[in-house]
């Protein structure tokens, strides 16, 4: 079976990691070899790059290109130590969270010039491209409460003021609008089968598995 490659992007608490594990077991039982992968990280070099962007030191706090430079180190690295390797031989591999990211939380987001972050990706992508993005989305208000509800630690991304994720919102949707080809936008705020049911009904659309 031919390898694909579907990504998984949204804003923060949009409900990737929940769609990631509700489609692995649905595709292993079509009989298709998954990959369940993640950025940053995937690899462990890319896992301690995440942990220093996520988490940096107390009082520290990346600048918006050296966090894009952090993003795209470690991307390089899970691309050579498992997204290619992985579709090479012929699995799918599904990651929450891929190049887009990059392009939103740090352009859109952050302020770094857009050629600047297409010119990185484009080198550093150039062998594993999504064949499929999946876009979960939702007013930031919706999203800021869903994380207050579940209570858990925040990271340097999600403490960010509500402007950012404005922000981050409007990016993605802005890929969507430019690369429908590409990419297909959920209602983060549906019931999660209902989530995954389309999901699934894209992924039988568009890449026939």
């Amino acid at each position: 079976m031919p390898s694909v490659f579907i990504t998984l992007e949204g804003g923060e608490g949009a409900g990737k990691s929940t769609l990631l594990k509700g489609l692995v077991p649905a595709l292993v039982a079509r009989g298709i070899d998954v990959v369940a992968t993640r950025e940053p990280g995937g690899s462990p070099l890319a896992e301690t790059v995440r942990s220093l962007v996520l988490n940096p030191p107390a009082g520290e706090d990346w600048s918006p290109m050296a966090e894009a430079l952090l993003m795209n180190a470690a991307r390089s690295d899970h691309i050579d130590k498992v997204i290619g390797p992985s579709l090479a031989a012929g699995k799918a591999v599904i990651s929450d969270r891929y190049s887009d990211s990059t392009r939103v939380y740090q352009a859109a987001g952050a302020g770094v010039p857009r050629a600047h972050l297409l010119a990185m990706e484009e080198i550093v992508t150039a062998d594993a491209r999504p064949d499929l993005t999946l876009i979960l989305d939702a007013a930031p208000e919706d999203l800021l409460a869903r994380r207050q509800d579940r209570n858990a630690p925040t990271d340097a991304f999600e403490s960010r003021d509500l402007a950012f994720h404005t922000a981050i919102r409007n990016g993605f949707l802005a890929i969507a609008e430019a690369e429908p080809e590409r990419c297909l936008v959920l209602n983060a705020m549906a019931q999660p089968a209902r989530i995954l049911e389309r999901a699934l009904g894209a992924i039988d659309n568009r890449l026939r598995l």
